[in-house]
């Protein structure tokens, strides 16, 4: 019921990936093969019988996993209830459900049709994160901040610029999950449809009907869409932890630069507003890894079909699968209510008097005493002002006239090429993206189906 998993509850995905949407998933995919498989005369026949059986709520799905323990998957006893109620209403129609099929074509099938349903859920809330993150990144452009490597401060940079990067690996996630295109499985028992007696022609029918793509071989140990769409996952999950990190770093109470617009409260500490969005999105960037590698681990299954390694992966790619959505429909809400401080960012600029540009200083004395005494004087400098407390003019008054030393080290003016590099990140997505299976003559938009110059048909 989602009690331990806060991060995917009450989303869209959670819904989308239940077990009553894997039961229709497999309920569907059943249907779908005896379209595919029924004789042309019978065809509307038997896909009528069997579609008025192949609706979930008329199963028990307790009851069905319960009685996955004897064969060791839920499709053996859904096959022999769907047969039962296929039966009730006619009997031709019932000989062609399961006809020819292994168990794992048919949870294959309804895992990519799941995947499937689920993705544009997620790439939705993806494309919402990334435009109230562009928002973000346009409206900072030019507010600087103090850059931080290895926890400490490095050199100014511009909130604008962070932003645009969180954007950048947001779209890169989006990118990956977008291009998915899910297969349908279908092999038989040893993965050469011999119980068909048909091929190709069969896979891209079978394909057609659930409407997922043609797998060019039935994939039963060759697992790279499983592999391919878990890395995908995985990766969407870690991205939007990166922008989960950089918020708990920046709302610290020490540091404040940053706030959730909606805080979390405590259940002893009532002063507290806590990063509850971004606590959720690090929660699931610490889970995902180790979800994937279960998945990739898979990819070396024995045989034609292997015992463990499919099993493995069910709960598995379920739970990337809700990690993923509910990660992104976090982030959507955080960065849609994400509070920026720029007067805080302005005052952690001047905490080093001036040494966070550091670097410039150097580049400015290099002419004047050259690089190695440069470095040397402005060691120096930075022991005496973090030791002593002298101020950095004092220590470089003897070098450098005053006013230009007060130029040099206004952190306001070395943030380098950062609102270009904000305006460079926001160019992407301004253009419609092509489609990985675009053809050359294609325009962006048109369908794959669709001749050059013909109109999209009407959306269904």
């Amino acid at each position: 019921m989602g009690l331990l998993s806060p991060v995917w509850a009450g989303s869209a995905v959670e819904a989308a990936t239940g077990d009553t949407a894997f039961l229709q998933a497999m309920l569907d995919a059943e249907a779908a093969l005896t379209r595919a498989v029924a004789p042309a005369g019978a065809a509307e026949a038997v896909a009528g019988a069997v579609a008025g059986a192949a609706r979930a709520e008329l199963y028990d799905v307790r009851e069905l996993a319960l009685r996955a323990r004897s064969g060791g998957n839920p499709v053996i006893p859904l096959v022999a209830d769907l047969t039962a109620a296929v039966a009730r209403t006619d009997d031709q129609a019932a000989a062609y459900v399961h006809r020819g099929a292994t168990s794992q074509d048919i949870l294959d099938t309804a895992t990519m049709l799941v995947a499937a349903r689920a993705l544009p859920l997620i790439v939705a809330d993806l494309d919402r994160a990334a435009a109230e993150l562009a928002r973000l990144a346009a409206a900072h452009r030019d507010t600087p901040m103090p850059g931080r490597t290895l926890t400490q401060h490095a050199v100014p940079t511009t909130f604008g610029l962070k932003a645009a990067g969180w954007r950048t690996l947001v779209l890169d996630a989006r990118d990956r999950l977008a291009a998915q295109r899910p297969p349908a499985q279908l092999g038989g028992a040893g993965g050469t449809l011999a119980a068909f007696g048909e091929g190709a022609g069969l896979l891209a029918r079978f394909a057609r009907e659930t409407g997922l793509a043609e797998p060019v071989l039935p994939w039963h140990t060759l697992r790279t869409p499983v592999a391919d769409l878990g890395s995908a996952l995985a990766f969407a999950v870690a991205a939007l932890g990166k922008v989960a990190a950089d918020v708990l770093v920046l709302s610290r109470t020490e540091i404040g630069e940053v706030a959730e617009g909606a805080g979390g409260g405590s259940s002893a500490m009532p002063h507290k507003s806590n990063p509850v969005r971004a606590t959720l999105m690090a929660a699931a960037a610490r889970q995902a890894p180790q979800l994937a590698a279960t998945l990739l681990g898979a990819l070396a299954a024995e045989d034609e079909r292997p015992a463990g390694a499919w099993h493995a992966e069910w709960q598995t790619l379920r739970e990337l699968l809700r990690l993923a959505g509910g990660a992104a429909r976090d982030a959507a809400e955080l960065t849609g209510g994400l509070r920026v401080f720029p007067d805080r960012m302005a005052a952690h600029l001047e905490l080093t008097d001036g040494l966070i540009v550091s670097e410039r200083l150097i580049a400015a004395l290099a002419p004047v005493v050259g690089r190695a005494r440069a470095k040397e004087l402005l060691t120096a400098a930075s022991r005496r002002v973090t030791e002593e407390g002298v101020s950095l003019a004092d220590t470089l008054g003897d070098v450098l006239p005053p006013d230009r030393l007060r130029e040099l080290t206004d952190p306001t003016r070395y943030v380098g090429s950062a609102p270009a590099l904000v305006d460079r990140a926001l160019e992407r997505g301004a253009r419609p993206q092509q489609r990985p299976d675009q053809r050359p003559d294609e325009k962006p938009g048109q369908r794959s189906d669709q001749q050059p110059g013909q109109s999209p048909p009407p959306a269904p």
